[in-house]
């Protein structure tokens, strides 16, 4: 882009949501996620959910959450995101699955996402640095092998690790069941 992009302050108390058919494509964005990624609603409607996503994400993490919820699996993640303009933003994100009433059949995904703290932002920086680097050099499995041996090293799973670094429960969590109660999920 030949420009320095800057961070943009996402405000905790937002609720940025979206939601999805089964292949990613946006079937709906609120107006908070409208604002922060910098889309009109006719530019993020049946566009592929990629559209904000950074450069600076590993393709593991999202290689990740889309195993996990395409097995029906929630999933908590910490994410950067890319506006329309080349700024970016940290969000927390959650994902939940969509389903029809009459069958129970998967009809797609929300993700509820709210501004990251910075200091989970600085911890998860360098392990996704690492990541980027290892993916860069020899490809998205070999990034997988990393993450997974560095998730051992820790004794922990993904979502151990996640819960240890945003502090299990408290206002996360607590954002997020809110979110989820209040669009009936």
């Amino acid at each position: 882009m030949g420009q320095t992009s800057k961070e943009i302050y996402v405000d905790p108390k937002k609720m940025i949501i979206s939601r999805t058919d089964l292949k990613g494509i946006i079937e709906y964005a609120n107006k908070d996620f409208m604002d922060i990624s910098g889309y009109s609603l006719e530019e993020l409607i049946n566009s592929p959910h990629n559209i904000v996503r950074h450069p600076d994400m590993p393709a593991v993490i999202f290689r990740l959450m889309w195993k996990r919820i395409q097995l029906s699996q929630d999933i908590f993640a910490i994410v950067k995101n890319r506006s329309k303009n080349g700024n970016y933003y940290w969000v927390t994100t959650k994902f939940d699955i969509r389903r029809n009433p009459l069958d129970n059949k998967v009809t797609g995904y929300i993700a509820y996402r709210q501004g990251a703290d910075k200091k989970l932002v600085s911890e998860i920086t360098e392990l996704y640095n690492e990541l980027l680097l290892i993916e860069n050099a020899s490809g998205i499995d070999a990034s997988e092998k990393y993450l997974i041996g560095f998730l051992e090293t820790k004794n922990m799973t993904y979502d151990q690790y996640i819960d240890h670094i945003v502090g299990k429960g408290g206002l996360f969590k607590s954002f997020f069941k809110k979110m989820a109660s209040a669009f009936g999920n």
